[in-house]
């Protein structure tokens, strides 16, 4: 008889553990709440922006895809990688700093309102980023005929109404746009310039803006 209750109350005792521990499950599940698909589980990673956005758009140092018109920025070790931002500018680039002097091409962005930002604030502002190819040709390089400036050790040719225009001094640039004077120094002013200077040309920034040519 003894051994029959006691019976009875070990296994009054274990049902009460079970009841126990499946009720405390029940409780955190519902503290937990129901789980959403996608949703995201650790807050650091909350508000990150996808890649190829950071702080700013087009950043020094950071790459783009070939083409100017609608720029778009990718890594720089992927296969559409074409140019790396060697300066970045906000505003107008007729305005603002001028670009260093191996630039190659210079893209400018046009203020637009994107999906995904630098900054989250759904604007990409006004601006321009100088450009450096990741493989050669580089026009902006001295002699190269192209780049948004004119450098010592590029070629230029007269276009009429005192105008000239940069061209390979390789002569690559095509019938009759051969080179016909060639910048040899940068000074302050005309009167720095050697006596063998045939043409002046305007460089534009810098301490130097002038470019002292000679005759080819």
């Amino acid at each position: 008889m003894c051994e029959r209750r006691a019976a009875g109350v070990h296994a009054r005792s274990l049902l009460r553990a079970v009841l126990c521990v499946a009720l405390c499950g029940l409780l955190l599940t519902c503290c937990q709440g129901p789980s959403k698909k996608g949703e995201v589980a650790d807050s650091s990673t909350a508000g990150v922006l996808p890649s190829g956005y950071g702080e700013v758009f087009l950043a020094v140092g950071e790459c783009s895809s070939s083409g100017t018109v609608d720029p778009t920025e990718v890594p720089c070790d992927s296969e559409r990688a074409a140019a790396r931002v060697v300066a970045r500018e906000d505003g107008r680039a007729s305005h603002g700093p001028p670009c260093p002097g191996t630039t190659d091409f210079v893209l400018h962005i046009s203020e637009r309102r994107p999906a995904a930002d630098e900054d989250g604030d759904g604007a990409v502002p006004r601006g321009y980023a100088c450009m450096r190819a990741l493989r050669p040709p580089h026009p902006g390089d001295p002699g190269g005929g192209g780049g948004p400036r004119t450098i010592v050790g590029d070629c230029v040719r007269e276009i009429g109404d005192g105008k000239v225009r940069e061209t390979a001094c390789d002569g690559g640039g095509g019938p009759g746009q051969g080179p016909r004077f060639k910048v040899v120094e940068a000074v302050a002013d005309r009167a720095d310039c050697p006596a063998p200077t045939g043409l002046y040309v305007r460089l534009g920034g810098g301490e130097r803006p002038v470019g002292c040519a000679r005759p080819l």
